[in-house]
């Protein structure tokens, strides 16, 4: 009897417990639920119906000056002690694509974000961007990119990478060969547009016909041109020529795919040695973590997301550096010297490698610098998926955000003297953490970082040690519209170095 008693006091016990664990949750959501609608959104302003801020975010651009659409309103929303760094505004609301937006500018707000993909905050696309890539290389899901940057991270790591610097090489000499030796003047937009496209068909999809070049091209600028047009789908306009240009893009990619995918079985069934080493063939052998291969529709909708993310920020950066060293003669010197120094060194024919790039310090500092003050991408979305409070302020589910670079790129706060070029800045540690993102960070950090880093390397060093060049506009500049672009197609004077004893 005794033992019964004990068993059904513990019972009762456990029975209370449970429902006083019940009544203090149950308490403890409402007082959340009561605190988050006390909280308010963050300061800002939704600007004139329907375009919203937008004009005033792509006036500021276009005027060379993207950083004073979020310095203006930061300092405009901040506390009254303006004078405390800590009552500057880190976070506020704005309206851009008809959608209210919350902009965090801070070094800690990028961290905020990046710290919590797939967490709080998902990857958002404007509506124009989501339809021209409808089906495409857009993941759906934060398992299906986990899944497609595991696959794609060993090619696009420096160590598989490394073994395409020949390749790199080759194929930059051969375009300079072609297309900027022996001329007084040349465009230096249109030729970087196509050395770049060049070398991502080759290394990529190890496509070198002239022809397909040039028509996977074509559709490439018209679905570029449908980023920033009006999103009006009707025959003609230039966001219908973007969707049809994106679905023929697809349709091509997954023809070559469906027959390389022949190509490589017919390698194995005669058991001969395979060469490929292009993405498009790695992608096809490659398996996930579950040990499924990718489709050749999934692989076709990744590579064209790759071939254009990897043709537009490479050819802009390219131009932006050309400028600045046409500008910057002392520059200019001290990036000719580190690189002649590597040419002096090398056997004649001799290509480069890694030892080379592991060289060029100064070379990619100027680099860097060059990304800081003019990012080829300027900022990327997302939306809250759930409410979460941001400096005090509530962020509600569904809600859109906005990260800039120009928050910190061009801040005194996190670079003195932002307006100065100084390649020194990326001695040592470099900036602070989360100052410097132009390829962003966490988890949908740009996984083609390399790949830049390569690209743009091998092409400064055979450009520097066979030329100098002075723009045949002085005032000419790089402004986004809202793609960063030279206002003229940046012509330039090439001056050739006549030998290397009169460097």
């Amino acid at each position: 009897m005794e033992m019964e008693m004990l068993i059904l006091s513990v019972l009762v016990l456990f029975v209370s417990l449970y429902y006083v664990f019940r009544m203090l949750n149950r308490n403890a959501s409402k007082n959340e639920v009561h605190h988050h609608h006390q909280l308010q959104l963050p300061p800002g302003s939704s600007g004139w119906p329907i375009i919203g801020e937008g004009l005033a975010f792509l006036m500021t651009a276009k005027r060379g000056v993207p950083e004073k659409f979020i310095g203006e309103r930061r300092i405009k929303y901040s506390s009254s002690d303006s004078k405390s760094k800590s009552s500057s505004c880190k976070v506020f609301t704005t309206s851009l694509l008809r959608e209210s937006m919350a902009v965090l500018c801070s070094a800690a707000g990028n961290k905020f974000l990046f710290s919590n993909e797939n967490k709080l905050v998902k990857s958002w696309w404007p509506a124009n961007i989501d339809t021209i890539f409808a089906s495409s290389s857009k993941t759906n899901t934060a398992e299906e990119s986990i899944r497609h940057r595991k696959v794609l991270s060993p090619f696009l790591g420096p160590d598989s990478l490394r073994k395409y610097l020949g390749i790199m090489d080759a194929v930059t000499k051969r375009h300079l060969d072609l297309f900027w030796s022996d001329k007084k003047q040349v465009k230096v937009l249109a030729l970087t547009k196509m050395h770049t496209f060049t070398l991502v068909c080759k290394i990529f999809l190890n496509v070198e016909d002239p022809a397909v070049i040039a028509k996977l091209e074509k559709s490439i600028q018209h679905i570029a041109a449908g980023f920033i047009s009006l999103p009006i789908n009707l025959p003609g306009t230039a966001f219908n020529r973007a969707i049809q240009a994106s679905k023929q893009v697809r349709k091509d990619l997954e023809k070559m795919v469906k027959q390389r995918r022949i190509d490589l079985d017919t390698a194995v069934a005669a058991d001969e040695n395979n060469n490929n080493q292009d993405l498009m063939s790695k992608l096809l052998l490659e398996k996930y973590s579950d040990g499924q291969q990718m489709n050749e529709t999934d692989i076709a909708n990744k590579l064209n997301g790759l071939l254009i993310a990897a043709y537009d920020n490479i050819f802009i950066t390219l131009c932006s550096i050309i400028m600045y060293l046409s500008e910057l003669p002392t520059v200019y010197d001290a990036v000719l010297k580190e690189q002649m120094e590597i040419a002096d060194s090398k056997a004649e024919g001799e290509l480069l490698n890694w030892e080379d790039i592991q060289k060029m310090k100064y070379t990619w500092n100027v680099v860097c610098e060059v990304l800081r003050l003019e990012p080829p991408n300027p900022g990327t979305f997302r939306e809250a998926m759930t409410d979460f409070v941001y400096e005090g302020f509530l962020i509600p589910k569904g809600m859109k955000l906005y990260w800039s670079v120009f928050s910190t790129h061009r801040n005194p706060e996190y670079f003195p003297d932002p307006k100065k070029f100084d390649p020194s800045r990326f001695d040592g540690g470099g900036p602070a953490p989360f100052s410097y993102v132009p390829f962003g960070g966490g988890p949908r950090m740009c996984p083609g970082k390399e790949y830049v880093r390569f690209t743009i390397l091998v092409f400064m060093h055979n450009l520097v040690t066979r030329f100098r060049w002075e723009k045949v506009f002085p005032d000419e500049k790089m402004v986004m519209t809202p793609f960063l672009l030279p206002t003229k197609g940046l012509p330039v004077r090439l001056y050739p170095h006549l030998s290397t004893s009169s460097l």
